[in-house]
């Protein structure tokens, strides 16, 4: 690899320090928390050095950069790429594919769904399921898509946004969250569904909600034929992934915020 191709936009030394200044880190900092001279880190970031394999992936750990792109890091410095990104079908992937059917099945009968760092659903539980039918059984083909998008489903003009009763203040939270995480994880595909859905959205998600604050959770409220679903949810997500795929997901489990949506969904499971 030439040292122009490492000092492009593509190159080693622009990731590394792209990744160092998004984490708002100096070299110093970065040095200290790596183990290692600012020195070494000023001639990595200026091409004047060229990192070792153990070192890209030393750093890339101090700087919580996701699996998808320590593998980006590797390939730029010339590198094999480490971390595998199986399919969740992969017999490997078993105990992943376990844990979160268990975790959604445990959590009925609430709503719950995985999903990937683009918000792309990959599983859900039956609650979930019967949300979704509840508040159109075509919204999917409204919204369009290659995959069913939670960001789509929400943010699309044929999606549910009509039935959202707190949308002005709910709306401007999930959109700063999502570009939050897309900027945090490297995420281009959230970025590219932002982009997408962006002229679709009113000037107001540029701007923060103002009684955001008054509650210790804002939920998530739906009205549909004079029945009102409350939610707020929780997400949690693998601590020790070394796959791609399990480093990407995300498990969103939906609470009841008030006695009766409790009340909704459990009887709509009988129980």
């Amino acid at each position: 690899m030439s040292l122009q191709s490492m000092g492009s936009e593509t190159g080693f030394p622009h990731i590394l320090k792209s990744w160092r200044q998004k984490r708002r880190l100096s070299q110093l900092d970065l040095a200290l928390s790596a183990g290692v001279s600012q020195r070494h880190v000023s001639y990595l970031e200026s091409g004047r050095a060229r990192p070792s394999r153990s070192m890209i992936l030393q750093l890339s750990e101090t700087l919580e950069v996701p699996l998808r792109e320590r593998n980006d890091w590797l390939t730029a410095a010339g590198f094999a790429p480490a971390f595998k990104a199986r399919p969740l079908e992969d017999p490997q992937m078993g105990q992943i594919m376990g844990a979160v059917k268990m975790m959604l099945t445990n959590h009925e009968p609430f709503p719950a769904v995985a999903i990937d760092r683009a918000w792309n659903i990959r599983m859900t539980n039956a609650p979930f399921d019967m949300m979704l039918a509840m508040l159109g059984e075509d919204v999917w083909a409204r919204v369009g898509g290659t995959q069913r998008n939670l960001m789509r489903v929400m943010f699309h003009p044929e999606g549910i946004r009509p039935l959202v009763a707190n949308w002005d203040a709910i709306a401007v939270l999930l959109w700063h969250r999502a570009e939050r995480e897309a900027d945090a994880l490297g995420g281009e595909e959230m970025k590219a569904v932002l982009a997408e859905l962006s002229r679709y959205q009113d000037e107001q998600l540029l701007y923060p909600a103002e009684d955001a604050a008054l509650l210790p959770v804002l939920p998530l409220e739906i009205v549909k034929d004079g029945m009102k679903i409350s939610l707020f949810t929780v997400i949690a997500t693998f601590g020790t992934a070394q796959d791609v795929t399990a480093d990407e997901l995300r498990i969103e489990s939906f609470f009841p915020a008030d006695a009766d949506t409790e009340l909704l969904f459990r009887s709509a499971a009988g129980v």
